[in-house]
């Protein structure tokens, strides 16, 4: 491993804060390359020769990115790219190869790669890749500290009370969201996916009640409240619409799921069951007979975030889903990326073989969705046609006219 500094990079940095950069490739003139063009004495770059060498030096040291080759001997850049998800989240990592494939881009991506970057790049590319991808960290670490700011309040509210009697309070607060999932091609609403919401100052935040319910053993009656309070928003929602309700894959072992109490049993029909990636599905014991339950029922089943992590490709296996849903990290700016643009309709064309609807989350953009159509996309959901809000808002008729790419 090597540590250099010379010559410019990122003119816009602020002086004096220190960047630093890992260089995973076994080719010497690669990373010379790589050396001249990213070090700089606001930039550290180091660099290894292999996927092992790059994960013991990341025991020891943190990088605001991290640039990898995929074939490499030893640990190969995916290996590499799934060792370095289960120790940081929000690193970016820019994945090259002179040998780009379908396979190894869907790999990529499916594990959180921030760009996949065909050899040779040029110098300028890569200075505006590396600088944005920095920008893109900072303000994932922001997120962090934002997050961690909310729980450390809720944390503050709690003190000298029980957690159980504050998610207590806070489940007698709860109400929920409705955001449109709109088609494109009939110009209307086909569907409005249910997120939860609740009055409670120190359990506002979803995340934040969901790990709360989860510290207490209460995932069973947060998904109970959940349901009822669909139940009764659902009776002034038009027939001929479906509702999405996001289920923690704890509550397929909460009998009273499939049992007449369910209150959303009686419009299974019109319910899609959104499975979410908050816990694995190998962890669930029966997982298939289960489903089938809930098959039996006359409700549909939904993958989400595919394309946010592994769990997405795994849980076809387990669930066989009427419909998919395509995260927002594969939406973001892909009118402006290529390589997401064939993974998005790889998806699309891979669905429909399936006979398995595709609905893409995220859409904020006019640019976003022109392309998104015009690589076979129809169901769309995202603040570009209305925000979360209470039920149930109507999409207005200028979200699906044809406006100025942005």
């Amino acid at each position: 491993m090597t540590l250099e500094m010379s010559s410019p990079f990122l003119a816009q940095e602020k002086p004096r804060v220190m960047r630093r950069v890992l260089v995973v490739d076994d080719e010497d003139a690669v990373v010379s390359f790589y050396r001249r063009v990213l070090a700089s004495p606001t930039c550290e770059v180091m660099s290894a020769r292999n996927g092992l060498e790059a994960r013991d030096l990341l025991k020891s040291s943190s990088f605001d990115v991290i640039v990898t080759d995929i074939f490499m001997p030893g640990l190969d850049g995916i290996q590499f790219l799934r060792s370095v998800r289960r120790q940081d989240l929000d690193v970016p990592v820019l994945v090259t190869t002179g040998e780009p494939g379908l396979e190894t881009a869907v790999q990529a991506l499916e594990h959180g790669a921030f760009r996949y970057l065909r050899k040779p790049i040029k110098a300028k590319e890569l200075r505006d890749l590396v600088a944005q991808a920095i920008r893109v960290h900072d303000l994932a670490k922001l997120k962090q500290q934002s997050l961690a700011l909310l729980q450390d309040r809720a944390q503050e509210a709690m003190e000298g009370a029980n957690l159980g009697e504050v998610l207590a309070e806070a489940l007698d607060s709860v109400w929920m969201a409705y955001q449109p999932i709109v088609s494109w091609s009939q110009r209307s609403t086909f569907a409005y996916e249910a997120l939860v919401r609740s009055e409670h100052s120190s359990l506002s935040n979803p995340r934040a009640l969901f790990d709360a319910a989860q510290q207490v053993g209460r995932i069973h009656d947060l998904g109970r409240v959940i349901r009822r309070c669909i139940a009764r928003d659902i009776q002034t929602l038009p027939a001929s619409e479906l509702v999405f309700v996001n289920l923690h894959p704890v509550e397929l072992e909460d009998e009273l799921l499939y049992d007449a109490d369910n209150p959303l049993l009686s419009q299974a029909g019109r319910v899609v069951l959104e499975i979410t990636e908050r816990a694995s599905l190998a962890e669930i014991p029966k997982v298939r007979e289960r489903m089938a339950l809930l098959r039996a029922a006359g409700f549909r089943l939904a993958v989400d975030d595919l394309g946010a992590g592994y769990s997405g490709l795994s849980s076809f296996i387990h669930l066989d889903p009427e419909v998919t849903k395509v995260d927002i990290s594969l939406v973001r700016e892909v009118h402006r990326h290529p390589t997401k643009q064939r993974l998005i309709r790889s998806i699309l064309e891979v669905c429909n073989d399936l006979e398995v609807q595709v609905v893409i989350e995220g859409v904020e953009t006019d640019g976003e969705r022109a392309v998104l159509v015009g690589l076979g996309a129809d169901l769309m959901q995202g603040h570009l046609f209305a925000a979360p809000s209470e039920p149930f808002v109507q999409v207005p008729q200028d979200a699906f006219q044809e406006r100025r790419r942005r």
